[in-house]
């Protein structure tokens, strides 16, 4: 997958998904590498990413674990890596206009996800049982990892006999698979070195974090690509305490005295529709978590407040952090936050409000009175995709459509309304790696996005079109998805980046 090269000329290279220097950018490789990509990306073939490897522990996050390593022989799932996906899209289907009147344009804009009126009383079920989490303070200790050892005896090259020898086959299959988690294992090494380092090489990390993030080393990756945890390891750990106390102090001090009442009004009624479908945004605790740390932020920044979105962006960080407290059979999306001690619910919070502060931090704009910083990136999406598909923008035109209907959505909620909690934080592995990435990749990825449905959306309607942007066939979305996507919007920036007019009508 592409990822940009260190050099002084940015976009000069687009680098392989194994690391190092890649296809040149020259004008007469373009177009051959742009359809290339654009051709796999419609029909959902499939790339080889590293898939999450799950180990015991949890990145830097506790003490006193046990530094036993795995020894025991590891079964794996037999995989069709590299093969083009069996399942197929669902045919889109074609709705007819109902007789909806041109569009006006309007001073104020209103999401209109269904989500906002989903009855999430129903969604909780009884825990049976309080999944296992680890009680110790978190610290920067790493559980080793003990590379595994195929031994799978070589077969033989003559594919007559295997047709003869149905075994042979299968331990071809069972070498690929044991070949593929040494290279998970590997990288995930390699990530672990990198931040362990005594100062981490943020270049190289963003690097490669732009690929994704090993799962288990994503916390503390993620608080160094914000820039909440510093570079020297040596001062981390007084960093967290200064800053987890320094959280607690804020919410005394603000939850002490009477609340600003239009602001906490408005929280208590988003946080219910957070994640509806997601049980571990169904929890009080994590529900009572968000609370506090959205109106903190919003009493916090007055000239924005809290805006409806935001609680949307705190939930990555939160999930993310909250992964690294438990055990690593329990699935984090099940888990309820309650049974952690008060410990380590205070320093998930205080770990994702001052992440979400620095997110925040680059774009502000988009939060402010009128939401400028959203309707700029509207018309640089808008500018953008009629240079690159000239016949969907004219479409869109022909039928009235605007992009500040559909898009809106798009910049206020990163996408977030569109792709799953998963697919999104693997996208911020990717967003935390650009320099701008949740202000400028951000727009070049929902120009990758809308051009993907080009030859769907060109055969729609008005009331059609609109339909099936406010709810596209996404939801089942897998990591690989979302790395196609990634790579055609890397492309498009590294076209139009640093064409100083192709932003401008």
């Amino acid at each position: 997958m592409g990822r940009r090269s260190s050099s002084n000329q940015p976009n000069e290279f687009l680098f392989e998904e194994g690391g190092g220097r890649g296809t040149h950018l020259h004008s007469k490789s373009v177009p051959s590498l742009l359809k290339t990509i654009t051709s796999a990306f419609k029909d959902k073939k499939s790339i080889v990413a590293d898939d999450q490897v799950r180990t015991m522990g949890a990145s830097f996050s506790h003490l006193g674990l046990s530094n036993d390593v795995v020894s025991s022989v590891v079964s794996l799932p037999s995989s069709n890596t590299g093969k083009k996906s069996s399942s197929k899209s669902k045919n889109l289907q074609r709705w007819t206009s109902s007789g909806l009147s041109t569009p006006r344009d309007s001073e104020h804009y209103t999401d209109l996800d269904d989500d906002w009126d989903s009855n999430v009383e129903n969604c909780l079920t009884s825990v049976n049982s309080q999944p296992k989490f680890i009680e110790n303070k978190p610290t920067f200790e790493y559980p080793l990892i003990r590379k595994i050892s195929s031994g799978v005896k070589s077969s033989t090259d003559d594919g007559a006999l295997a047709l003869y020898a149905p075994h042979i086959l299968q331990e071809e299959e069972s070498h690929k698979e044991l070949e593929e988690m040494n290279a998970k294992l590997s990288r995930y090494h390699r990530f672990k070195h990198l931040v362990e380092e005594s100062t981490v090489d943020m270049d190289k990390l963003k690097k490669m974090a732009w690929n994704g993030i090993p799962s288990e080393l994503r916390p503390i990756s993620w608080q160094l690509l914000v820039g909440y945890l510093p570079t020297n390891s040596n001062r981390r750990e007084a960093q967290l305490h200064r800053k987890r106390q320094e959280y607690l102090g804020l919410i005394e001090q603000e939850f002490t005295k009477e609340k600003d009442a239009q602001t906490w009004h408005q929280i208590e009624i988003d946080i219910p529709r957070t994640n509806p479908r997601i049980k571990l945004y169904g929890f009080k605790s994590t529900q009572r978590s968000l609370e506090r740390i959205l109106y903190l932020w919003a009493v916090r920044h007055p000239a924005s407040g809290y805006v409806q979105g935001i609680n949307d962006l705190a939930t990555p960080f939160y999930q993310t952090f909250l992964s690294a407290y438990i055990k690593d059979e329990t699935d984090v999306t099940q888990f309820d936050p309650s049974t952690l001690p008060k410990d380590s619910i205070d320093a998930i919070e205080a770990d994702t409000f001052w992440c979400l502060t620095k997110l925040l931090e680059g774009i502000q704009d988009n939060y402010i009175h009128a939401q400028p910083g959203i309707i700029r990136q509207v018309n640089e999406l808008k500018d953008l995709v009629r240079r690159i598909d000239t016949e969907l923008s004219n479409h869109l035109d022909d039928e009235n459509v605007e992009f500040i209907q559909f898009s809106f959505r798009w910049m206020n909620c990163l996408l977030m309304r569109e792709i799953s909690m998963e697919s999104t934080i693997r996208m911020w592995d990717t967003y935390l790696s650009e320099p701008n990435g949740f202000s400028e990749f951000h727009v070049y990825v929902c120009a990758a996005y809308l051009v993907k449905w080009s030859d769907e959306l060109k055969k729609m309607d008005f009331q059609a079109i609109m339909m099936f942007l406010q709810d596209p066939p996404t939801k089942n979305w897998t990591e690989k998805d979302v790395e196609l996507l990634l790579s055609e919007a890397f492309i498009w920036q590294s076209l139009y980046k640093n064409a100083t007019a192709h932003l401008r009508g």
